[in-house]
């Protein structure tokens, strides 16, 4: 028959069963640090991006920032200090040339313009009558010339019959003496006369061009006065999309103020900035690459302002693709001008490693399955590669992600 096992036989095994099982517990919690150690320094092969040291072309480039507007854009501003009386569209809405977009009250505009058109007829009637009165002041000068041509002619007459008469013994010294003097005195008058008509045609002539000319400016203020008030007739100017429009019914609004922007959204170019440092490795006509997301796009700068301000200098980018589908009004860009050419250098492809020339740690692949920091001293770069200038040679496949996780190893273990 079975014997009872003693309480002390039963305990001891219980305490060999615990040693053991913590035995194990402990084997494996120190493997699974030795592992997890191991791991560390390991990394996927599939979460780099390597790049191969190889010979060629550099387009050497610097960083500018940019942004997305419609290649046309304009503003509509008020022409006279008025209040908002209706709208027509609203944002978004299409608009072709000519098409009404809100309506001003020109009342008191319009006002202002009948008095002007009336004070218009009033200048008129008064040049009129000047030149009728000019005309007539200028006939009685001319009519009292011609009579006294006639008289001047009967005292000539008068006079050689007189010296005739004298000549004969039929008149007297004084006599002729008379005539003559009479003779001279009118013909003096006569030249006097003539003068004076030829200095009041010179008057008159003057005093009709002054008055001529201000009419003709009145007239020309009052062709502005019409024009803004079609233009107050707030239209579109010309086919587009309505951006903005001031939509506040009743709100005065003063001349010059915006009250709408229409633009063209079916085609952008690029508004840049760089730094005033940069400004003589851009210029107009070379080439630069504008990237949005993963997507880049290449163009000319069209235009270079000549001033720096607040440090920095402003440029536009005519794109070669305008209307690319990524494009959208207001989107940030990265712009890269190129502003040289660099043949048969080293280079890797350019990422978000590089930040300008000088010394990078860069992990660089051997043949023992890994990869090894390495110094390597980096030039200028393109927006595709980057100038090697030490620390490589071609065939080498250098990582090109971001390491800083693990920018405190030296070496790491690639895993397939």
């Amino acid at each position: 028959m079975d014997r009872e096992i003693p309480k002390e036989e039963i305990k001891k095994r219980r305490n060999k069963r615990i040693i053991r099982a913590a035995a194990i517990v402990f084997i494996i919690f120190t493997c699974f640090i030795i592992v997890e150690k191991w791991l560390g320094q390991s990394v996927n092969r599939s979460d780099l991006i390597f790049s191969t040291v190889d010979r060629g072309t550099i387009e050497v480039s610097v960083n500018a920032s940019g942004k997305v507007v419609p290649i046309f854009e304009e503003i509509i501003n008020s022409p006279i200090n008025s209040r908002i009386i209706e709208t027509y569209k609203k944002s978004g809405d299409p608009v072709d040339a000519g098409t009404p977009i809100l309506k001003l009250d020109l009342q008191s505009a319009e006002t202002d313009y009948k008095k002007g058109q009336d004070d218009e007829q009033m200048r008129i009637s008064k040049l009129q009558q000047m030149k009728v009165d000019q005309n007539t002041k200028l006939t009685d000068l001319t009519m009292q010339i011609r009579v006294a041509q006639m008289k001047l002619s009967r005292m000539r007459v008068e006079m050689h019959s007189e010296r005739y008469l004298d000549s004969i013994g039929a008149s007297t010294r004084d006599n002729v003496h008379q005539k003559e003097m009479n003779y001279n005195v009118a013909r003096i008058e006569l030249e006097q006369q003539k003068k004076q008509l030829i200095n009041e045609r010179l008057s008159c002539a003057a005093e009709y061009k002054v008055q001529k000319l201000d009419l003709d400016m009145f007239i020309k203020s009052l062709g502005e006065i019409r024009r803004t008030l079609e233009d107050a007739k707030i239209r579109a100017p010309r086919k587009a999309i309505l951006t903005y429009i001031n939509n506040q019914i009743g709100s005065q609004i003063t001349q010059g103020q915006q009250v709408a922007v229409i633009s063209d959204l079916s085609h952008f170019k690029i508004t840049g900035e760089i730094a005033d440092s940069y400004g003589d490795r851009i210029s107009v006509g070379g080439k630069a690459i504008v990237k949005i997301g993963n997507k880049t796009i290449n163009g000319i700068i069209s235009s270079v302002t000549p001033l720096s301000k607040n440090g920095v200098i402003n440029f536009t980018v005519q794109l070669k693709d305008d209307k690319n589908s990524v494009l959208r009004s207001g989107l940030n860009t990265d712009i890269y001008v190129i502003n040289s050419v660099k043949s048969d250098v080293m280079r890797i492809a350019n990422s978000a490693y590089y930040t300008g020339p000088g010394v990078y740690d860069l992990f660089v692949a051997n043949s023992n399955g890994e990869i090894v920091k390495r110094k390597v001293k980096l030039g200028e770069a393109g927006f595709d590669y980057v100038e090697v200038l030490s620390g490589l040679k071609p065939g080498d496949k250098v990582v090109v992600s971001d390491m800083n996780d693990y920018k405190d190893k030296n070496k790491l273990k690639l895993k397939n």
